[in-house]
């Protein structure tokens, strides 16, 4: 597919408003939209009742995020994002995936997705958990591929911005390498950076081309451990993590200035609602990592099995 550098975004789309409280914001592309450092991923609030969701929404804006992100795949998150949203969605960031690689698949799910979150456009629809190659990125390239329906869905309206999410190197560089997308969103995490070699080289072709980098895992701390197997205390609370989060204010801060510090724009913490909360309340502190700390997450990384490598 050859590139699309000539269409121009709507113009009619009111960028998010600049933050009014201390929760940082940083740019998202090139058109003055500002989005918060932490944002808030809709597994959070999946298998919530919708009360509960309206208020957690409600609590994050006034605190300050305005990035949500969502996806099909997250159980019944858009159903119960959309009505919570919906007072807030002219001020908020949002953005949405899919996992399907044909033109039809991508067209069905995104009016399905555009239906659940009650809304006329989204600000960034994503390619989703791209991973292989060949099933993912030749894929939705291909005649007939999703990305088709990116592009349509760009010049009418209905997204504003094109991305990504990727899991593997591979992938991520060569979707890059196919098309000009506006952002990435991959794991960015100390222990998989220090221990696993990921992602240094994806951020390096981000960064080249410009494109704006938004972090998953900033708070994982490692895949379980043997002392915590399924069914286990711990991991029941934290049904909405695959791994473990990290839940100790310290290593949490420490984790988090890691990954905002690597040209990051903004990280979506794990899907608890606890850990979510814990991110929100680290945000306003984004220092550089002093030698001494950075020696310190070194020494913890070298101790744990890291939830992705190269």
């Amino acid at each position: 597919m050859a590139r699309d550098k000539t269409t121009k975004r709507p113009t009619s789309v009111r960028p998010a408003a600049a933050s009014g409280g201390a929760m940082p914001r940083r740019p998202y592309g090139r058109d003055g939209t500002m989005i918060s450092v932490i944002g808030m991923g809709g597994i959070v609030i999946a298998s919530a009742e919708q009360e509960h969701a309206n208020r957690v929404v409600a609590q994050a804006v006034e605190r300050g995020v305005n990035y949500f992100d969502v996806a099909p795949t997250y159980g019944q998150a858009e159903l119960r994002l959309g009505p919570a949203l919906e007072p807030y969605r002219k001020d908020c960031f949002l953005a949405c995936k899919t996992t399907e690689r044909t033109a039809e698949g991508a067209r069905r799910e995104l009016n399905q997705s555009l239906l659940n979150l009650r809304t006329d456009h989204l600000d960034l629809y994503q390619l989703h958990a791209i991973t292989d190659v060949a099933k993912d990125v030749d894929a939705a390239f291909a005649a007939g591929g999703a990305m088709e329906v990116f592009l349509e869905a760009r010049r009418s309206g209905q997204v504003r911005h094109l991305g990504f999410s990727a899991h593997s190197e591979a992938a991520a560089l060569a979707a890059m390498d196919r098309f000009d997308f506006d952002s990435v969103l991959l794991p960015v995490n100390f222990a998989c950076w220090m221990q696993g070699d990921f992602p240094p080289r994806v951020l390096d072709m981000a960064r080249r081309k410009g494109l704006t980098i938004l972090a998953l895992k900033a708070l994982a701390r490692q895949n379980w451990p043997a002392d915590a197997p399924p069914g286990s205390p711990r991991r029941k609370q934290y049904p909405g993590c695959w791994y473990e989060p990290i839940t100790d204010p310290h290593e949490a801060g420490l984790a988090l200035r890691f990954t905002l510090g690597q040209g990051v724009t903004a990280a979506l913490p794990p899907g608890a609602e606890e850990v979510f909360w814990l991110a929100v309340s680290l945000a306003a502190d984004l220092r550089p990592l002093s030698a001494e700390e950075e020696g310190e997450l070194r020494a913890l990384a070298g101790g744990l099995s890291p939830v992705f490598t190269v």
